[in-house]
């Protein structure tokens, strides 16, 4: 068999697996989907569009996040490019089960269309994660002042908004301590390459170095090496930072709207909060989406700072379904043509 046409196999499998898994997200959220239909005639309809602006917002302020870190980095890509991307790797972190693994594997996978170094693409995604959860630090604060106006800041979201901040400041504190000494990059990520090979080998016992140790070392080499550049540039990541602010402020508007096309206007501090612990649920999450998890503790959340239940069941609901919607139909319509339209430069 032609290399060629091994290609397009494992490109119609590929499509297969992804089919089933989007046709297995659909059959998850039936009775979500049948609940929000019911919900469509409790609610002003002519607010949710705004729920598509917020998310416009959302992909326009990832793809400018991304494009300027890898201008730092040396890297230019175009914004255009990057934005298609961000539609494909909403659809991946949606459809596939791993916690944002695969959205990680993918967005390395694609950056080589643009001849990005592996180490570059690594470090960028690093990178948004710690954008990310800094600047939701500063949303944390917002929303207990929000709680505190309306002495609803009780020591349960004291509790909650603690404990995010401080798991949210270990993992940045501990990535930076380990990606900073080119020593301690290579002993960890190196343990990490032999256990993914031992558990691969355990699967596929003809497979005993799946991952070539020497050339991964050489790209963690790489990765503190663009990390000292990062480091160098400090200034210019004021930018990407700002822009993941933004990110994590869309994503707040999108849920907030809901509750004002339902025609309440609920204390923002609690969204916050109720956004924040769902979404590092997700992460732990083998579930495509965080489905079950994310709505249950983003539920639990809102009505411990005061939102009633029959509120924020149907609101969670509605915008879990309805932004799905927005993602999945044209984040799988970028991800199928990226899958098997012949390389494209993203440059």
């Amino acid at each position: 068999m032609s290399s060629d046409s091994g290609r397009v196999n494992w490109r119609l499998i590929l499509t297969v697996f992804t089919f089933l898994a989007l046709t297995a997200i659909i059959y998850a959220l039936r009775q979500q989907i049948f609940d929000t239909l019911t919900n469509l005639r409790r609610v002003n309809i002519w607010a949710l569009p705004l729920m598509l602006l917020w998310q416009l917002f959302n992909y326009h302020s990832y793809s400018k996040l991304y494009q300027g870190t890898f201008s730092i980095l040396g890297e230019k890509l175009r914004y255009r490019s990057l934005f298609r991307v961000m539609l494909e790797l909403n659809f991946v972190n949606n459809v596939f089960p791993s916690g944002g693994v695969s959205g990680f594997s993918y967005f390395g996978v694609r950056m080589k269309d643009a001849d990005v170094p592996v180490a570059k693409s690594t470090l960028t995604q690093l990178m948004r994660f710690i954008f990310i959860f800094v600047s939701f630090q500063v949303l944390l604060v917002l929303g207990l002042v929000a709680l505190a106006a309306e002495g609803k800041a009780n020591s349960l979201m004291l509790l909650v908004a603690g404990s995010v901040a401080t798991l949210v400041a270990v993992g940045i504190l501990l990535t930076i301590f380990i990606v900073g000494s080119k020593k301690r990059i290579d002993v960890f990520f190196t343990l990490i390459t032999k256990l993914i090979n031992k558990i691969i080998s355990i699967v596929r016992p003809s497979r005993q170095e799946a991952i070539n140790i020497q050339r991964a070392r050489k790209v963690f080499g790489e990765l503190h090496e663009n990390y000292v550049l990062l480091q160098a540039n400090i200034s210019r990541l004021r930018a990407p930072f700002l822009w993941g602010l933004v990110a994590n402020l869309s994503e707040v508007l999108t849920i907030y709207t809901v509750y004002i096309a339902f025609g309440e206007f609920v204390n923002p501090g609690a969204i916050i909060l109720a956004y924040a612990v769902a979404n590092f649920a997700g992460l732990v999450s083998v579930l495509p989406g965080g489905i079950g998890i994310y709505e249950a503790i983003m539920t639990a959340i809102l009505v411990a700072a005061g939102i009633p239940a029959a509120l924020s069941i149907p609101v969670t609901i509605m915008y879990r379904v309805l932004n799905m919607l927005i993602q999945l139909p044209p984040g799988y319509i970028a991800y199928h043509k990226a899958l098997h339209l012949d390389r494209k430069k993203l440059t």
